[in-house]
C-alpha cells in the first residue's frame, strides 16, 4: 500500500527571515468503530475471551491504541535566514523514535541522531523532532523511516549535507521468532558532503557511533 501523502502550504511569517510551510499528512479517514469491530473479531478468532468482565473494553482500547501510534499532528516547518553564515554541523541527538513494523503490526522504539549543514538557511531545532515523529507514526521499516526523514530535510531545507541515524529494537524480533532480546538494529542514510566527504562522513558517524554505546 501506497504511504499517505504530505502537504506543505506556504504562509506568510511575520518576522524578516523566518520561513513556515504548514506541513500536514493526508491520509483516508478512520473508522473507529470498524476497527473495533474488527479488533473483536481478531480477538475472538485467537481465542481470547473477549466477552468477559476482563476484556470487554480491549477492543476499543486496541483500536484506539493503534490510531494514537498511526496518527501524526500537523506541525510548520520553521526555518530562518543563515544571517551567522553557521557552515558546520547541527546535530540532535537521541530523538525518540516509536513505530510499527508493517510486517507484524508490533512496535519497534529507539532514537534517531539527525544533522545536518547549513547552507541558506537554519532550522528550528525542535523540527528535527516533528520530522522524525511524522513518519515514525504510520506502518513503517525501519530503512525506509530513515530515508524519508533524511529526504524531506534534503527536499525542504536544502542544506549542503543530511544525515540520519537510526537505532531501534523491534519487538517482532525480541518477543517472538527468534526473540533476540536486547539486539539493535542500526540503519542511516547520508545526502550531499555528509555523504560525498570522507571527513564530513566521518565526523557524524562518530557523534553518532560514541552517543549510541
Amino acid at each position: 500500500m501506497a504511504q499517505s501523502a504530505l502537504h506543505l502550504a506556504e504562509e506568510p511569517a511575520e518576522e524578516l527571515g523566518v520561513q513556515e510551510a504548514r506541513v500536514v499528512r493526508s491520509a483516508p479517514p478512520i473508522d473507529i468503530a470498524a476497527a473495533e469491530r474488527a479488533a473483536a473479531d481478531l480477538l475472538r478468532a485467537l481465542g481470547q475471551p473477549v466477552e468477559g468482565d476482563d476484556m470487554r473494553e480491549t477492543p476499543r482500547r486496541m483500536a484506539h491504541a493503534y490510531v494514537e501510534m498511526l496518527s501524526a499532528e500537523p506541525f510548520d516547518f520553521t526555518t530562518f535566514e543563515n544571517s551567522e553564515d553557521y557552515d558546520e554541523l547541527v546535530l540532535v541527538q537521541d530523538i525518540p523514535v516509536r513505530s510499527v513494523c508493517e510486517h507484524h503490526m508490533l512496535p519497534f522504539v529507539g532514537v534517531a541522531h539527525v544533522g545536518y549543514l547549513p547552507d541558506d538557511r537554519i532550522l528550528g531545532l525542535s523540527k528535527l523532532a516533528r520530522v522524525v515523529d511524522l513518519y515514525s507514526r504510520r506502518t513503517q521499516t525501519q530503512e525506509r523511516l530513515t530515508k524519508q526523514i533524511a529526504e524531506h530535510l534534503q527536499t525542504q531545507l536544502e542544506p549542503r549535507g543530511v544525515g540520519v541515524v537510526i537505532e531501534a529494537e523491534h519487538t517482532c524480533m525480541s518477543l517472538r521468532g527468534i526473540r533476540a532480546v536486547g539486539a539493535h538494529t542500526v540503519t542511516s542514510t547520508l545526502f550531499g558532503v555528509l555523504r560525498e566527504d570522507a571527513a564530513s562522513r566521518a565526523e557524524f558517524l562518530a557523534l553518532t557511533r560514541d552517543r549510541s554505546k
